[in-house]
């Protein structure tokens, strides 16, 4: 079984992700970070599906098998993870979570003792001694090597009062009107607390996770219902989050989806008039607009383009000693307060550039056009090696003679097939993706 994906391990509970495959997975986990223990602590936390209880208890009973302390946190967002593996000083910690998948999936993600998610080399490390039967049987404590576990409910607090001091404290929130959506998932009590506690007046929704409804119609997936409500209330700005937090999209006064494109673009250029951004630019990857650089590159900064995956913008930044990027698809990552995307303090970043300029969201947020893009995903049950499909590199020789960038790539959760095509012309390039959309389905679907 392969098990690693784009970020940890993902799929169906019960199945992919079932508790013997969660029990063996932390016991190779706990056996790798063995070797690097200071602490013999690792943190567990996770989002609100059902089927967290069943895959942290396996967790739970896997580390402990192997001589690990458990810390376990209850539903938190995947960044508090981060944080609080680093906080609290642990080895390591989990994060159970399938993001911005339905209820009926979930997932396990890793950090290690700084905080940052492994990279393919400690995955792959992983994967070798989760499929050795000896190492993990010699490895099993005995005695009083076992482990033991506890339930901390309060250090949520510690994770409010990090994120509220990456605000500005010569700025208030008073006056704006929020509304969030915390899309039934881990970001449901710690988002709204510090929007409250930084003077907004909030407007709460996708607050009452029931176990099955996290990102159900709702939340970062799904903004058209925060768009709805922002207008109904008359809010200044709407923020949506997904499933475990570490996402934001946001929504103008006029209900409109801000594009995450120039949502990071102003935010690079804020950090850079207050003598903040590190490394004369961002990195973003090669899912962003043209625009982006273009506008960029208007203010004396430049734009590295990385893989797919906020992990691999982070690993960019680090190399480039950058201290901002993300995704076009809401994972902001501001280097200086978390090392993964942060759904709630990116957010807190953005309002603060608004309330600084003093302009209406719809003018503060849109500061350049972008190019003309689609985006379309494919189911596929087999997802074939690119150089091995006969007729593509035609395909992306024709897209190229017309001027247009392609992207065409498998996703790294889901069994789907992702066909992006950028240009100058929409007309064009309608016609030009339901030929690449005619080419990928006869020949994968």
């Amino acid at each position: 079984m392969t098990l690693f994906g784009t970020d940890g391990v993902r799929g169906k509970a019960g199945k992919k992700v079932s508790a013997a495959n969660a029990m063996r997975l932390a016991m190779a986990t706990g056996i790798y970070f063995k070797q690097f223990a200071k602490t013999n602590k690792i943190l567990v936390g996770k989002d609100t599906r059902r089927s967290g209880y069943m895959i942290e208890n396996a967790i739970v009973s896997g580390l402990t098998a192997v001589g690990f302390d458990v810390i376990q946190i209850g539903p938190m967002p995947t960044p508090a993870v981060a944080f609080l593996t680093e906080n609290m000083r642990c080895d390591a910690g989990i994060m159970i979570s399938a993001s911005h998948n339905p209820y009926f999936d979930n997932g396990i993600k890793f950090f290690d003792a700084e905080g940052n998610k492994l990279n393919h080399d400690e995955e792959e490390k992983i994967e070798r001694i989760y499929a050795d039967d000896e190492i993990i049987e010699v490895s099993q404590a005995t005695d009083k090597a076992i482990g033991k576990s506890k339930r901390i409910d309060d250090v949520i607090g510690r994770y409010i009062v990090h994120i509220k001091n990456s605000f500005p404290k010569t700025l208030v929130l008073a006056g704006k009107r929020v509304v969030i959506d915390c899309a039934n998932g881990a970001g449901y009590i710690v988002g709204p607390t510090v929007l409250q506690e930084l003077g907004a007046d909030v407007v709460v929704i996708g607050d009452k996770p029931d176990g099955f409804n996290i990102n159900e119609a709702c939340g970062a997936m799904h903004p058209e219902n925060l768009a709805k409500v922002v207008l109904d209330k008359r809010a200044d700005v709407g923020i949506a989050l997904d499933g475990d937090a570490d996402r934001l999209v946001m929504v103008d006064e006029k209900g409109e989806v801000i594009d995450g494109d120039k949502l990071m673009g102003v935010l690079a250029v804020y950090l850079k008039n207050q003598d903040k951004l590190k490394g004369e630019g961002m990195v973003a990857t090669v899912m962003s607009n043209q625009g982006l650089d273009e506008y960029l590159s208007s203010q004396n900064l430049t734009l590295h383009r990385s893989a797919v995956g906020d992990k691999n913008v982070v690993k960019m930044m680090q190399t480039n000693g950058m201290n901002f990027g993300g995704e076009q698809s809401g994972h902001v990552v501001f280097y200086d307060y978390a090392k993964t995307g942060d759904g709630i303090s990116s957010a807190l970043q953005a309002l603060a550039y608004l309330v600084s300029t003093g302009k209406s969201a719809s003018e503060a947020f849109n500061p350049y056009e972008s190019y003309p893009q689609l985006l379309v995903n494919l189911l596929v049950e087999d997802k074939r090696p690119f150089e091995s499909i006969e007729g593509l590199s035609t395909l992306k020789e024709k897209v190229e003679a017309q001027g247009m960038r392609h992207l065409f790539r498998y996703s790294g959760t889901e069994n789907k097939v992702r066909l992006l095509l950028e240009g100058k012309d929409e007309k064009k390039l309608e016609e030009m993706m339901e030929e690449c959309v005619r080419f990928f389905k006869g020949v994968l679907v």
